[in-house]
């Protein structure tokens, strides 16, 4: 009889840990998701993949619980999903990685621990998009020029961009429309006392008047 009271409160004492553990989870993984959402791109499925992963890792732990064989069945398991998934860029990597980390801490009871490294790591991670820490501060521009096949472009441009620019590259050259066509792609930064509507035009009065294309650079979507 005794036994059997314990075992109750056991189980009772489990299934309010991980009720608590489990709604940690939660919230932590909502804050982190809105920390994922300043000021940067995402899609809802991403969202919501950040909201209940933390939970997910937590649950795994506690089933796991200092079991070895469940431990690799469960890393073998986790393993698969990474061949079916797109890689993403290094902030979703990094909100990935955090998400993990809160559900391991809540998993294995250390809540305080989870909450303190979410609170801190968010607060950096919105900081430091604040202050657009990492950005190119430079007024770099992308530059695509298409001409003629029969026009040779080596030097081609290199007074207008002396002129006008106080560095630039070319970065790649391409074939286009079925191999008639080039286009040329540069990286440049403008003189601040030059106009960019006079020197397009002077391009154009280079390349026939077909395709110029100037603009700001993408950012490049970096894959881990």
């Amino acid at each position: 009889m005794l036994e059997l009271i314990s075992a109750d409160i056991s189980m009772s004492g489990m299934l309010i840990s991980y009720f608590i553990c489990t709604v940690t989870s939660l919230l932590l993984g909502a804050v982190i998701a809105m920390v994922h959402m300043y000021r940067n791109q995402y899609s809802k499925n991403f969202i919501l993949t950040l909201v209940i992963l933390p939970a997910i890792i937590q649950a795994v732990i506690m089933l796991v619980n200092g079991n070895l064989g469940t431990g690799v069945a469960v890393m073998g398991a986790f393993s698969l999903v990474r061949f079916r998934s797109v890689p993403g860029n290094s902030r979703e990597i990094a909100s990935i990685f955090l998400a993990m980390a809160t559900g391991l801490a809540t998993g294995i009871g250390y809540i305080a621990v989870a909450v303190m490294v979410v609170i801190s790591v968010g607060i950096v991670m919105m900081l430091l998009v604040t202050i657009r820490f990492g950005e190119n501060k430079g007024s770099l521009k992308d530059l695509k020029i298409t001409i003629p096949e029969d026009l040779d472009y080596e030097g081609l441009y290199d007074d207008l961009l002396d002129s006008f620019t106080k560095s630039s590259k070319l970065v790649k050259v391409k074939t286009i429309n079925m191999g008639s066509l080039y286009e040329l792609h540069y990286q440049i930064e403008f003189r601040p006392d030059k106009s960019e509507k006079e020197f397009i035009d002077e391009i154009r009065c280079r390349n026939g008047n077909l395709s110029v294309l100037c603009g700001r650079i993408q950012p490049d979507k970096e894959e881990l």
